[in-house]
């Protein structure tokens, strides 16, 4: 398996270790990745093991927090619309929700499932701040995220692309950034397998950007972080988030190492994909924090 894969494939066995997703379910999903049922049990089995408590275990609670207020930035969220541009292997597709008066602009990446209308609110919410916002599909390709009626397929077919592409796809979706905001300064932020991109993005190498917020984004093997000078990074993290909070010290290093400016930032009782208002695991606190602490982010480094 390639590490994208393996990393969805992990994330899937989570879910189910989690509860929130059934066995058959989990291994449908799976099955789409190709992994095979003894596979697939041994993974159930590992990620089992993986969450029981040590000596200093993370931050837990009883559930994920509530609250009756709107999801951060959804109260001033500007709509999207959808839009087209020429990539290195051809049309790429995402949504773009303009600010008036731009102050800077955002490229967002999304989770594992596609260009969903989550994500699409959330490049709203930053147009709603005064950063426009361009969510890019990385299903472009084929056909985009929209072509799979099954979301777990579009999760699959996710897996199978490149690393390589994928980044040429995100720079592509940079420079339509920056076509669409001249003169402004832009900013990537990405959420899971995104926030995994924002990393690879730095290790790529993308010194148009002046902000990058990976949110509980695993970090690739050994990263450069140096063909990146001047990004200032803001990561998230999730306390009970073990299986990519292991990949931390290793951000953390290849960040120094780089001189780069940077803060990460661990969200007590918060767990993977906190900020997702759709998803089980949301938890409003970290959320609103978040939320917070990116708005501050931007206003320094982007406008």
């Amino acid at each position: 398996m390639t590490p994208l894969q393996r990393y969805i494939a992990e994330e899937i066995a989570t879910d189910h270790v989690d509860g929130l997703l059934s066995r058959r379910e989990a291994l449908r999903r799976l099955a789409l990745l190709g992994v095979s049922t003894a596979a697939a049990t041994a993974l159930f089995a590992a990620c089992s093991e993986d969450k029981k408590p040590t000596s200093n275990p993370p931050v837990t609670s009883s559930g994920p927090a509530t609250s009756s207020a709107a999801p951060p930035g959804t109260e001033k969220a500007l709509p999207t619309a959808p839009i087209t541009w020429t990539g290195p292997q051809g049309e790429l597709q995402g949504a773009w929700a303009e600010a008036p008066n731009a102050r800077g602009g955002v490229l967002v990446i999304h989770e594992n499932k596609g260009l969903n209308d989550w994500v699409r609110s959330v490049a709203g919410r930053f147009a709603g701040i005064g950063y426009s916002g361009l969510a890019i599909d990385l299903l472009s390709g084929q056909g985009g995220t929209a072509k799979f009626a099954d979301p777990a397929e579009a999760t699959a077919a996710l897996s199978k692309v490149s690393p390589e592409e994928a980044v040429a796809n995100l720079k592509s979706g940079i420079a339509e950034l920056q076509r669409r905001v001249p003169g402004k300064k832009v900013a990537a932020v990405g959420f899971c397998m995104g926030g995994g991109f924002v990393w690879r993005l730095l290790a790529a190498g993308t010194p148009e950007l002046s902000a990058a917020v990976p949110f509980y984004g695993p970090t690739p093997d050994s990263p450069d972080f140096a063909g990146s000078k001047d990004v200032a990074v803001l990561g998230f993290y999730g306390a009970q988030d073990q299986r990519v909070n292991a990949t931390e010290p290793v951000a953390r290093a290849a960040l120094e190492k780089a001189e780069l400016v940077h803060e990460l930032v661990t969200e007590p009782d918060a767990n993977h994909a906190f900020f997702n208002d759709t998803g089980d695991r949301y938890n409003a606190t970290a959320a609103d924090d978040a939320w917070r602490r990116v708005r501050d982010w931007l206003t320094k480094y982007v406008g």
